[in-house]
């Protein structure tokens, strides 16, 4: 009996959590702000968040957005997806908290992207989901140092604790810390985030025809 219950809880398959927050001015992509407006970068966000959802939503797993602000907008703006409030406290609390969530609900592996990276592709996050048969963490790396995407197979919750958020030093510490803990650890070949003008920027050479491109070319032209 203890074995069905188990395999009934695992039945769910893999899914993906987007990390989005309400595209409200002054409170998104602030380090586009100048040569962009509180408006233009929040307007930036929103396409980038609209864009990612739209290529994810084609994957084979289950997709669900982890929100910060009114449950209300993204109800109205991406109706019909399942809605979880991002947790308090700093990035990695929140993380560790979507990744405990999700694989409580019996999903077979948890993966995490946000909406800074517009143009990830989606065989990305599909082979991210496929190391996750056979390892209990994966990221895909930032230049930054930091990663754009994290995912795990058995929930870690010190993988997301005491790390420096917000430095360049995240990557390191990660796999420190998965050292030090003896987790299986894999990490996938690099993307990057969209953070600031050189960034956004280097997104327009990368991915000329993604929606966020076109959107910054046809009506931020002026700031770049």
């Amino acid at each position: 009996m203890e074995q069905q219950l188990a395999e009934k809880k695992a039945s769910l398959g893999p899914v993906l959590g987007i990390f989005a927050k309400e595209p409200v001015p002054g409170r998104v992509k602030t380090r586009l702000c100048p040569p962009l407006s509180a408006t233009e970068a929040a307007e930036v966000y929103r396409v980038c968040l609209e864009e990612t959802v739209g290529a994810m939503i084609r994957g084979p797993f289950t997709l669900v957005l982890f929100h910060a602000g009114r449950e209300q907008y993204f109800r109205g703006a991406f109706p019909g997806l399942p809605l979880f409030p991002q947790a308090e406290g700093d990035l990695g609390r929140r993380m560790e908290q979507a990744l405990k969530t999700l694989l409580e609900h019996g999903h077979t592996s948890a993966v995490l992207i946000g909406s800074d990276s517009p143009d990830l592709p989606l065989a990305r996050v599909e082979e991210a989901i496929a190391v996750l048969a056979r390892a209990d963490c994966v990221t895909v790396p930032a230049g930054d140092g930091g990663y754009v995407l994290v995912g795990e197979h058995r929930h870690h919750p010190e993988l997301f604790r005491d790390i420096p958020w917000s430095t360049p030093r995240v990557l390191d510490a990660t796999r420190r810390r998965a050292a030090e803990l003896n987790i299986d650890y894999r990490e996938l070949a690099s993307w990057e985030d969209v953070d600031d003008l050189v960034s956004l920027k280097r997104l327009l050479q990368r991915s000329p025809r993604s929606a966020t491109a076109k959107f910054t070319l046809a009506r931020l032209a002026h700031c770049l």
